[in-house]
């Protein structure tokens, strides 16, 4: 005998599944160990999809490589990575993996917050892995730095619109970089479905990775003030392909490159190369 369920009863299984997503928060906290010249990590705390590794420490810098556990976000969920590098510390973070940002159940979009905290004499080195908007995901990104006078910085962000073969999600990302209080940087960006001329030449020009390597230094008064081309920028063209990218100065010594490529690993080579430039000087 086959009985069919009542269609109040269907309806209330539906509606049983959660529509949020989850809430997830990781935590580093960086500190100088006195007079020895290493790095010690009092907390290092991970949480649902963001879990943290100690890995073999550099110089006196200590390291930790954030692994992705789950797949993650999805839409709806909420992540927060907050690092802080204490005065007179130093502190590399890097990932494992890319970042993938999925479409969830929902239509709801998640959000990706960094919060990186820099002290005095302190230097953080923000090195993930490309974050990568899959088609149909919906993701807001913010990265907001806070720098002591006296704090040194090195971060890089690369993003990847749409996995090989497919079109890009919506993705709209925020930089804020405040030193002594004073904000040094804050720009916002915006790619993929909803958003007016993204893929435009005057924008992207077809491009698909699109990323920025940001290096404040303590000594960098005394650095270059010439902008630098790299790339298609510079009239060359590689082997490998196009892509083009320029490095600027910025207020009180920092430099900002800005690269657009084809994939994510000539957006990883042109930023390699702004990075050679901004520390031969």
């Amino acid at each position: 005998m086959t009985l069919a369920l009542p269609k109040q009863t269907a309806v209330s299984q539906a509606t049983a599944v959660p529509a949020a997503g989850l809430c997830a928060t990781a935590r580093i906290v960086a500190r100088s160990d006195g007079g020895s010249g290493t790095t010690r990590l009092p907390v290092l705390d991970g949480d649902g999809p963001l879990a943290l590794r100690r890995i073999r420490a550099h110089g006196d810098q200590a390291r930790v490589c954030v692994v992705g556990a789950m797949s993650a976000p999805l839409g709806g969920d909420r992540l927060r990575i907050e690092a802080t590098a204490e005065a007179g510390s130093a502190l590399h973070i890097t990932a494992a993996a890319a970042t993938v940002a999925l479409p969830g159940r929902t239509g709801a979009p998640a959000t990706y917050d960094v919060h990186l905290t820099v002290g005095d004499g302190a230097r953080l080195d923000w090195l993930p892995e490309p974050l990568i908007s899959a088609a149909g995901s919906d993701l807001r990104m913010t990265t907001t730095v806070e720098l002591a006078p006296t704090a040194r910085l090195v971060l890089r962000e690369e993003q990847v619109l749409g996995r090989s073969g497919e079109q890009t999600g919506a993705l709209r990302s925020r930089l804020t970089v405040r030193r002594a209080g004073r904000t040094l940087l804050d720009q916002e960006t915006a790619y993929g479905p909803g958003v007016p001329g993204w893929d435009t030449p005057a924008v992207l020009g077809g491009h698909r990775a699109v990323g920025q390597l940001l290096v404040i230094d303590r000594q960098g008064e005394s650095g270059p003030a010439e902008v630098r081309l790299f790339g298609a920028a510079a009239g060359g063209r590689s082997a490998d392909g196009a892509g083009q990218g320029v490095l600027a100065p910025l207020a009180g010594g920092a430099l900002l490159a800005t690269a657009l490529a084809p994939d994510a690993l000539r957006l990883r080579r042109l930023l390699d190369e702004a990075a050679r430039s901004a520390a031969a000087g």
